[in-house]
């Protein structure tokens, strides 16, 4: 969970016409300072990453990564202390070819001068991108040797991968090689701030779902991309369509917003803790989709303790709420609600919808374009959170 600047602030290096938007340690330390005093690091944002256009245009005369000296005049170590003064970390971008996306110095070659230089930085997190990789066995070989270059350093540095994204033109990934090297990786384009990039994400994960969900888990996770929630693109009930996904794909939560000027309300939605907590679900799976009917999709992501998050999603784009009834037999092959479980809506917003049982039928009303987040408890479970105390039988 974190923060990055790539969708909201792109490539502008620009510090003179563009003061408040540039690529900057300036940016940076005014966004820590946010995510301290706005509560993001308190419910769990703690990396704040840099992604492309923090280089110099060339490595320095050692050959090491350089940042450039006017945009970072203290240094990414410095950046680095301030960013750990606050109780958060910090994360980079570099790029596994010969040049970055944006035509920055690329890694090849340099593995274990870079992971070094990072390591001594005192970086967290390193986005490894994959622009310019040249041929495939070069993909391959470099995203490996970035992540054994890594593991020599003496740092623990998460290792965010786009192996996949590169890879799947040319050949299927092999995710469970994936897994071994990276911690987690992109397999699909860069999100924009619009509801067509969420719905293409959607769609995609979907579709290749039988391919990508198992392998999620601690240590390894498919990454969506960012949350574009509180910019420009989405509505409120796409924002929370955002949210809801996110959180039943057990995607990482990296921000590309202006925490600095955001709104009461995507703040609420970014830092809802019900909804974070089954993202951050110490079972480690990822959902999946169940049904698609008459423009609506059904998805399911078991939790810890036999608990069930279920999203229903409305894909019409035209008209008002719609209801959407399904029977609770459906989730967990039946056994979400097996004999009984207490239902939560998490999202839009926060209600009881009370006791069900296997063969219960669930009624939500969900707006064009948005979402309808649950969560199921079995009743055992609930009466032991609620109560400090085993069911008791006469409840039932």
């Amino acid at each position: 969970m974190g923060w990055l600047h790539w969708e909201r602030f792109l490539c502008q290096t620009d510090c003179a016409q563009e003061p408040h938007r540039c690529i900057s340690e300036q940016l940076f330390m005014q966004m820590a300072d946010v995510m301290v005093s706005d509560g993001w690091r308190d419910t769990g944002y703690q990396y704040l990453c840099i992604d492309d256009c923090w280089m110099a245009p060339t490595r320095d005369e050692q050959g090491r990564l350089q940042p450039d000296p006017k945009r970072f005049p203290s240094g990414i170590s410095r950046l680095a202390d301030y960013v750990h003064s606050k109780g958060l970390k910090l994360g980079i971008y570099a790029d596994v070819g010969n040049k970055t996306c944006a035509g920055f110095p690329g890694t090849y070659g340099h593995y274990e001068l870079d992971a070094d230089t990072f390591a001594s930085w005192g970086v967290d997190l390193l986005k490894f991108d994959g622009c310019g990789f040249g041929t495939l066995e070069q993909l391959v070989e470099g995203y490996k040797s970035m992540s054994l270059a890594l593991n020599k350093t003496s740092r623990s540095i998460v290792y965010s991968c786009e192996w996949p994204f590169y890879q799947r033109p040319l050949q299927k990934p092999n995710y469970t090689e994936i897994k071994q090297y990276c911690n987690y990786w992109r397999n699909y384009a860069d999100v924009s701030d619009s509801w067509s990039s969420v719905q293409n994400i959607l769609d995609w994960v979907s579709y290749n779902q039988d391919d990508i969900v198992d392998i999620a888990g601690p240590g390894g996770w498919n990454d969506p991309d960012m949350l574009v929630i509180g910019d420009f693109g989405l509505s409120w009930n796409q924002q929370v369509t955002q949210m809801a996904f996110w959180a039943i794909m057990a995607a990482p939560l990296l921000m590309s917003n202006d925490l600095r000027q955001i709104s009461p309300q995507a703040k609420a939605l970014l830092q809802n803790k019900d909804v974070i907590a089954i993202n951050q679900d110490p079972l480690g799976k990822q959902g999946y989709r169940i049904t698609k009917d008459n423009n609506f999709e059904l998805w399911e992501r078991p939790l810890a303790d036999g608990a069930f998050a279920v999203a229903v999603l409305n894909r019409q784009q035209i008209g008002g709420p719609r209801a959407f009834a399904f029977s609770t037999a459906l989730l967990g092959n039946g056994l979400a609600c097996n004999p009984t479980c207490i239902v939560q809506q998490i999202l839009p917003t926060s209600k009881d919808l009370g006791l069900h049982n296997w063969v219960s039928f669930l009624k939500v009303m969900v707006n064009p374009t948005g979402t309808v987040l649950l969560k199921t408890v079995t009743t055992e479970e609930k009466l032991v959170i609620d109560h400090g105390k085993s069911r008791s039988p006469d409840l039932l």
